[in-house]
């Protein structure tokens, strides 16, 4: 974690958003997203449209994508009693053992039994003071098939559906390269890509290299401390191939320009380089938490789409291109009416 000499509050990471920007719906296309494109050294913004990505990249350039895939992680189950709750699956501790958020929280009492579907229930075996339920799972057959079966699409709590429309995003919440299961949240600034998108890339010469990271309850939690050096990202699991790692490794001593694709990509790059260049392969975990006065050793670029005031990306964006200059462009974006959040439009940090 970098840290500045000075003290850094929460409410300096704050901007006034109208609640009608936040994207409710994806676009029809998904590269039909608008683009705001900062320079970080000039701190110049110009608005443009998501294909563009491609001419703001050229060979030698490196982009990274996060290839993880959702994972349906909401569930809707009834207690003994017959009590409807809900739970949000947040990471595996052992096998069939989950820790998880439910809501109502008073419905789940330690020992009882929820039922999710047929063959699905699980046993409240404790609850801890920050929300956090333990349930094991009971099952006829196999877990992950049964949680695909009965589970809806973990959307934010700021995309609001009706009850029958609960599940309609379960293809468009997934990025078009998804592959590796194990998210509970998508890793947005992927979304806009298609493979013709991808394809135009390819065919400049921009190498294209996949890692994963599993965006976990880290990525979205909230931030609790006023304090910022107080303040931790829960871990989240990533993996780099061995080849990726030898890529990335050449691609930095050659000095080609890496351009990670959204903040879960840049805190696996950056968790995973080295001081002399190289990158760490294989699983990993990502435990860091990046602030402004970081020093950055492995990203030089950056595509994200805009974040909540307040939040863990929105300080990770602030610390890659200067907290004045991103919330400049924020501001910037609520006066161009650009669309934010999870379905909304994109800024490319050069």
């Amino acid at each position: 974690m970098g840290l500045s000499g000075e003290v850094m509050r929460l409410t300096d990471f704050d901007f006034e958003l109208p609640e009608e920007l936040i994207a409710q719906e994806p676009l029809p296309e998904r590269d039909a997203s608008r683009m705001l494109v900062l320079d970080r050294v000039a701190g110049g913004l110009s608005d443009t449209s998501f294909p563009a990505i491609a001419e703001h990249l050229e060979p030698p350039d490196i982009l990274v994508i996060n290839n993880t895939k959702v994972f349906p992680a909401r569930l809707y189950g009834d207690t003994e009693t017959g009590a409807r709750v809900e739970v949000f699956l947040v990471a595996e501790l052992e096998r069939d053992l989950w820790s998880v958020l439910g809501r109502p929280g008073k419905r789940l009492k330690v020992g009882k039994a929820v039922r999710f579907g047929e063959g699905l229930l699980a046993r409240v075996l404790e609850k801890s003071d920050d929300g956090r339920v333990s349930l094991k799972f009971e099952h006829d057959g196999d877990l992950e098939t049964l949680v695909d079966r009965f589970g809806k699409t973990p959307l934010p709590p700021y995309i609001k559906r009706e009850p029958g429309r609960i599940d309609s995003d379960r293809e468009r919440y997934q990025t078009t390269y998804a592959r590796s299961r194990g998210a509970i949240a998508a890793p947005t600034a992927g979304l806009h890509f298609t493979e013709e998108v991808l394809e135009t890339i390819r065919a400049k010469g921009v190498e294209i290299i996949e890692i994963t990271l599993h965006v976990g309850y880290g990525t979205f939690e909230p931030v609790r401390v006023e304090n910022l050096s107080e303040h931790r990202v829960s871990a989240e699991k990533f993996e780099i191939s061995s080849e990726a790692s030898k890529e990335l490794e050449a691609a930095k001593r050659a000095g080609r320009r890496i351009v990670a694709v959204g903040t879960t990509t840049t805190r696996a790059l950056e968790s995973a380089a080295n001081a002399d260049g190289s990158f760490t392969a294989g699983p990993q975990t990502a435990d860091l938490t990046i602030l402004p006065g970081y020093e950055f050793k492995a990203v030089d670029a950056l595509l994200t789409n805009f974040h909540l005031p307040r939040s863990s990306l929105l300080i990770l964006v602030s610390a890659f291109a200067g907290r004045e200059s991103v919330l400049n462009a924020y501001r910037h974006a609520v006066r161009e009416r650009y669309r934010f959040y999870s379905y909304g439009d994109c800024m490319f940090i050069r």
